[in-house]
């Protein structure tokens, strides 16, 4: 499992131009089982995804590939997460 913080940069005042290819990167994301879930980081200071399911590698390349990520809007944190004990309603996250 792994949690990627995208963090606004500097070029933030950029993220309407490249919103509708972010919102599409995060689509296809959840569409091929990858993003479980995304939410903003508060005050408005970007966006967190838990993803599962990946290798770290692949998650790498996967993030490079968002366009708020290419284009500097955000920098990226990609943190590796051992689940050792869930609710039982995230068991799956144990595998």
């Amino acid at each position: 499992m792994h949690l990627v913080l995208l963090r606004f940069s500097d070029n933030k005042s950029e993220a309407g131009r490249f919103m509708e290819g972010h919102k599409q990167w995060l689509e296809r994301g959840f569409d091929e089982g990858v993003f479980l879930v995304s939410g903003s980081i508060q005050p408005k200071q970007g966006g967190a995804i838990l993803a599962h399911n990946v290798s770290l590698d692949d998650l790498q390349q996967r993030v490079s590939e968002d366009p708020f990520v290419a284009e500097g809007v955000v920098s990226e944190e990609i943190i590796e997460v051992s689940p050792s004990k869930t609710d039982e309603r995230l068991a799956f996250l144990l595998s």
